[in-house]
């Protein structure tokens, strides 16, 4: 959904139209899912950390014509919900078994042009991200995944667009080595970087 459209449905929510919650919801809700669960390293913890952003954003709907960026927004409510639920985990952690723990991360449905890849590369693909440092991988797959800019993933995670730079093109390394490829594909090339 480009910005008009994403601020048509601000628009609606700002004037209690439920379905233009239901549509956000719809485009957001896996991609949010698999950012909050980047964080909280549990299926279920980050479908709640999702659920409890959407319902938060409709309960304080008076207040989001103030949003400048529904995008940004949405990244950065789930990454600070994310933050604080670990936050507030952290104590029963502290004097609760570590059986409960739940470290392992599920593979992300393949979208249309991964399917016309090979599956051998594409586990390589897969197995050569999962490997990459915890932040190179965040950033990795906010912007080729979900197709956020470089200024957008600076915002959600505070961080600089030249770091993100330096992340992205060390991903870019380390992917190409593990796959055999002398020159980045196409698909990894750094034409996100919004100027």
């Amino acid at each position: 959904m480009v910005n008009s459209g994403l601020f048509c449905v601000q628009q609606r929510i700002l004037e209690s139209d439920e379905t233009a919650l239901a549509e956000l919801y719809k485009l957001y809700y896996q991609k949010l899912i698999l950012f909050a669960k980047s964080i909280v390293r549990t299926k279920e913890l980050a479908e709640e950390v999702v659920e409890d952003v959407f319902i938060k954003l409709w309960c304080n709907r008076a207040e989001i014509g103030q949003v400048k960026n529904l995008n940004v927004y949405l990244y950065t409510a789930v990454k600070n919900t994310s933050l604080n639920r670990l936050s507030q985990q952290a104590s029963q952690l502290v004097s609760a078994p570590f059986d409960f723990l739940n470290i392992e991360l599920e593979n992300e449905l393949a979208n249309p042009h991964e399917l016309m890849i090979t599956t051998e590369m594409m586990k390589k693909m897969h197995h050569a991200i999962d490997t990459l440092p915890p932040r190179c991988k965040m950033i990795f797959r906010l912007i080729r995944e979900d197709g956020l800019q470089y200024k957008e993933v600076s915002e959600i995670l505070s961080i600089s667009v030249n770091t993100i730079d330096a992340q992205m093109a060390i991903a870019i390394k380390k992917i190409s080595t593990a796959l055999n490829i002398n020159k980045p594909l196409k698909y990894f090339s750094l034409s996100a970087r919004e100027k």
